[in-house]
């Protein structure tokens, strides 16, 4: 598994975030369950790199949602001051 750019993360969408987010979870459960079963290599370093790969897409979606509310807040002073 090869470690995600931030820029890269920035330019998909929600939904397309999420996906991903939900796909490299169920795959770091497999590997998960591999080592405990003994059967994958834990120099590998996989298993690190997964964790940090979904703490990435978990900012980067936290990031997203940020900027939306900031926005509706933004929006919703402004019809106040009119």
């Amino acid at each position: 598994m090869k470690r995600l750019d931030s820029s890269e993360l920035n330019e998909l969408s929600s939904e397309d975030l999420t996906k991903r987010l939900n796909d490299l979870r169920s795959e770091l459960s497999k590997m998960r369950s591999g080592a405990a079963r003994g059967t994958l290599k834990k120099e590998l370093g996989e298993i690190k790199t997964l964790r940090r790969n979904v703490a990435r897409i978990m900012t980067a979606l936290n990031a997203k949602k940020l900027v939306a509310t900031e926005v509706t807040k933004t929006v919703k002073l402004k019809e106040e001051k009119s």
